[in-house]
């Protein structure tokens, strides 16, 4: 067992032997966690307990990380943000990189850090059917001796927010994508979620709260807080590890100072507000205040523009606080009535690297409709991305010379050789906002558009070359009816993902594939893939070698998973049961609204039709009516 792990972490260490900081994880349940205090659940924690323990290591040093799957469905741990150094069979990410870890196997993820160039904050998450919703997620930090404002200040925490749901992502998931579900609501949140870390743990709950006990040892939402002393400058690291809300991040009484986004290190430029899509990371330098007569609150508003209601029952807007004096009364300013956000092009890189002009485009188009099916699925350029039975790094490794063939791994999937330089232009045909993730990669954000149907150029302005310095972030957020250019260099031969981070619309088809350089794929991998990638495969059923559908053809595709597809002809028989039901529902409604109003209740007829409107409104917000109606422009 030791020689199989040791084998392929030796040949990724670079001549040097740099240090290893190596972790052994359990992928467990965890009964009756209660972060929020308001609904004990079981999670997916590491070693029986949640949350997962922080990870912290030296840029100096590679990770080993031995995961044992001790849950009953396939998981896999996907180090988001890291680039592997062209061994992309480490990135976690099911369906492209690894089958999944079947239960009671291990798999050893290898992070050559030490020879990636990388720093600052990242964070680690289940890559497997959303399995990470339901608690698999923690920070990776990644320190070096000579960071870039390493001498600004005098300590650090990490400070993590995430949606939470009472109910797990399975049964979500199954009511999400159902013909019960044409207009594609996406499960909302019960609450939201704050807690710290720092030096590779969590901080404790404030003395004297009563938390519940499997998360007693973790301070969470206004159970939490973090101890500033007067004079001293702090550099806070935050990340949003959750599975659909974006937030809104401020501390009252405090100046932010953004130093970092996604890993990479910006000048400095001060923040009123953090807006933190799904993944997305941000670090900024704080300046404690000089007295301690009061603490102050910390606040964390879920963006909520996209839930398709506010239920009465959910809090959207936690706080926690930062204390000077265990004495004092804490300052909570007034909520602030609009945000003053900053834009992702106006962040400037520390170290430059040039835009290279492009050797070839790609449009990429996505949006949202209700299926022949009758459910609601997502798509980019038309097409619903299903996994597919080979994942694509083993389709690369196996196919021999006809690994080039675009064709050989899905519809889904785009070939590219090393060195071309790609600008991918991801337009939202969709009114909500959608946080874009490339595995394996770093984008160049070279244009904006807030309309890219639009003829005036202060909308959708034209591409302009020669930008020396552009911001580099790997999760992007793409505006709703707008569009964002992302410049790739393709250095880093492997299969890579690339997909929106709201899980809900990941695991609808929000995704594509990219296959860089596949013949280098196999030059680089001689000797150093570990047999487990493929015995894996086979333990859980699944073809180890072929194309897309296991076949050894590059054009064979037969069997392999693909649809739902657009409606033609009109409505399909589901998706008429789906309208009947949604309109007995109404129906239903309305016939409440009756015998209330009969049976003596103050309910008037201007409330009825007020309560109406603001339906519809909502529904033609998010670009969606059933997926039958479009607002038109």
């Amino acid at each position: 067992m030791w020689c199989r792990q040791l084998v392929p972490f030796l040949a990724l260490l670079s001549p040097a032997l740099a240090g290893v900081q190596e972790l052994w994880w359990n992928v467990t349940y965890v009964q009756n966690a209660n972060p929020d205090g308001l609904f004990e659940r079981r999670v997916i924690g590491v070693n029986g307990t949640w949350p997962p323990p922080p990870i912290e290591v030296s840029t100096t040093d590679s990770l080993l990380v031995h995961v044992t799957n001790s849950v009953d469905t396939p998981a896999t741990l996907h180090h988001h943000g890291m680039t592997f150094n062209s061994t992309s069979w480490m990135d976690g990410a099911m369906g492209v990189s690894q089958c999944g870890i079947p239960m009671g196997q291990t798999f050893d993820y290898v992070v050559p850090i030490n020879t990636s160039g990388q720093v600052g904050t990242y964070w680690a998450h289940g890559h497997a059917k959303g399995i990470y919703v339901d608690g698999l997620r923690t920070p990776l930090l990644l320190h070096s001796s000579n960071e870039t404002y390493g001498a600004d200040y005098d300590a650090e925490y990490t400070i993590l927010l995430s949606d939470w749901y009472h109910q797990e992502q399975p049964v979500l998931l199954e009511s999400f994508i159902s013909i019960a579900n044409p207009g594609g609501a996406e499960p909302i949140p019960d609450s939201a979620l704050v807690y710290f870390s720092t030096n590779g743990s969590y901080l404790p709950p404030i003395t004297g709260s009563h938390p519940s006990p499997v998360t007693s040892a973790v301070g969470f939402n206004e159970n939490a807080t973090l101890p500033f002393e007067p004079g001293k400058t702090y550099r806070l690291r935050i990340i949003n590890m959750g599975a659909f809300a974006g937030f809104y991040f401020w501390i009252d009484g405090h100046e932010m100072r953004i130093i970092e986004a996604d890993g990479t290190d910006t000048q400095e430029q001060p923040a009123d507000v953090l807006n933190l899509a799904v993944a997305q990371r941000y670090s900024v330098l704080v300046t404690a205040r000089n007295d301690t007569s009061s603490n102050w609150a910390i606040h964390a508003n879920m963006d909520t523009s996209m839930f398709d209601r506010v239920p009465s029952t959910l809090n959207p807007n936690i706080t926690s606080t930062i204390t000077y004096s265990a004495s004092s009364s804490v300052t909570n300013l007034t909520t602030v009535s609009s945000y003053n956000l900053v834009n992702d092009t106006s962040l400037v890189p520390v170290v430059v690297i040039p835009a290279p002009n492009p050797t070839s485009t790609l449009d990429l188009v996505f949006n949202f409709e209700t299926m022949n099916d009758g459910t609601n699925h997502a798509f980019i350029n038309n097409l619903v991305y299903n996994p597919p039975l080979v994942p694509a790094i083993i389709s690369a490794l196996t196919l021999g010379d006809n690994a080039t063939s675009q064709v050989a791994y899905g519809p889904y999937s785009f070939v590219y050789n090393y060195g071309d330089v790609i600008d991918m232009v991801v337009m939202n045909a969709d009114t909500g906002k959608h946080p874009f993730h490339l595995h394996g990669y770093k984008m160049q954000i070279v244009n904006t558009a807030t309309d890219y149907s639009s003829d005036d150029p202060s909308l959708n302005p034209p591409l302009v070359e020669g930008q020396a310095n552009p911001m580099r972030r790997d999760t992007v957020m793409i505006p709703g009816g707008g569009s964002v250019t992302l410049r790739v260099v393709a250095d880093n031969p492997g299969a890579w993902f690339f997909h929106c981070h709201i899980e809900w619309h990941l695991e609808s088809g929000l995704a594509v594939q990219f296959i860089i350089a596949p013949l280098q794929i196999q030059e680089q991998a001689q000797g150093r893939v570990p047999s487990f990638l493929y015995e894996q495969c086979a333990t859980l059923g699944s073809p180890s070698a072929g194309n897309a559908a296991g076949h050894a053809s590059p054009t064979d595709l037969s069997g392999l998973p693909l649809g739902p597809w657009f409606q033609k002809l009109g409505w399909l028989a589901k998706g008429i049961w789906a309208m009947t039901g949604c309109v007995l529902t109404a129906f239903l409604g309305m016939l409440t609204v009756t015998w209330y109003a009969t049976m003596g209740g103050v309910i008037t007829e201007e409330e009825i039709e007020e309560a109406v409107r603001k339906r519809i409104e909502e529904k033609e917000r998010k670009g969606k009516f059933f997926g039958l109606f479009k607002k038109k422009n």
